[in-house]
């Protein structure tokens, strides 16, 4: 599944010197693991990642966004998110 899905472990992280390559692989897994979970928990979260094309353009945003804007938790960013794409409860209303 990692080595598919764009992480690339073996390339980024072969050529470490002593453990970094490994600690470095294992905070991607940690980092694969958090996301999946929530994927299954977080509804905004699902709902936003099911709204953009790639998982790659929901990891880009949220880069941008905390790059220029600063939160006052997840949930306000993933408020922002819905609002902005209109979707969940701001969805657009059809007249």
């Amino acid at each position: 599944m990692l080595k598919n899905r764009g992480y690339h472990l073996e390339h980024n992280f072969g050529h470490g010197k002593k453990h970094l390559s490994s600690l470095l692989a294992a905070l991607n897994i940690l980092a694969f693991l958090y996301h999946t979970f929530l994927h299954f928990c977080d509804e905004k979260y699902r709902l936003i990642g099911a709204a953009l094309p790639t998982r790659q353009t929901f990891f880009d945003d949220l880069r941008a966004l905390t790059r220029y804007m600063l939160f006052a938790d997840w949930e306000a960013l993933m408020d922002f998110m819905m609002r902005g794409l209109e979707i969940g409860p701001y969805a657009a209303q059809k007249s």
